[in-house]
């Protein structure tokens, strides 16, 4: 799962889930994004990064899977190595939470980096 802060959201997951995932090359992504934002990018974007095992059996967990839980395990691995090159090669940009914790842990974690973006974004 991942947040975005920002103008564009779905610029994220569609380099994950289209480029990642489904093997469209990223450099047709990037034409794409250029024409239609122009310089236009995301301040912040947010990973809740998990092993798929993990993920996978909490979506189970909840009933009935989504046409994209239902990919295999491939497809998970690809998504999920694509969100952490993309936060790899731009840190200032992601921020990275533990999602395999409990949620009590996540949410431990956000209380102490949103006051840090807070601070960041008001200059």
């Amino acid at each position: 799962m991942v947040f975005t802060l920002g103008s564009i959201p779905k610029q994220d997951a569609t380099y994950a889930y289209q480029g990642g995932g489904r093997g469209l090359p990223h450099e047709r992504i990037a034409t794409l994004e250029t024409f239609v934002q122009g310089t236009l990018r995301p301040d912040l974007t947010l990973v809740f990064d998990l092993p798929i095992e993990v993920g996978m059996a909490r979506a189970s967990a909840r009933g009935r899977l989504d046409r994209f839980e239902q990919e295999g395990r491939r497809f998970f691995d690809a998504v999920r190595s694509t969100y952490l090159e993309r936060a790899r090669l731009e840190p200032g940009r992601y921020r990275l939470i533990d999602a395999a914790q409990t949620l009590e842990q996540v949410q431990g974690q956000l209380d102490v980096l949103v006051p840090e973006l807070l601070v960041l974004h008001r200059g």
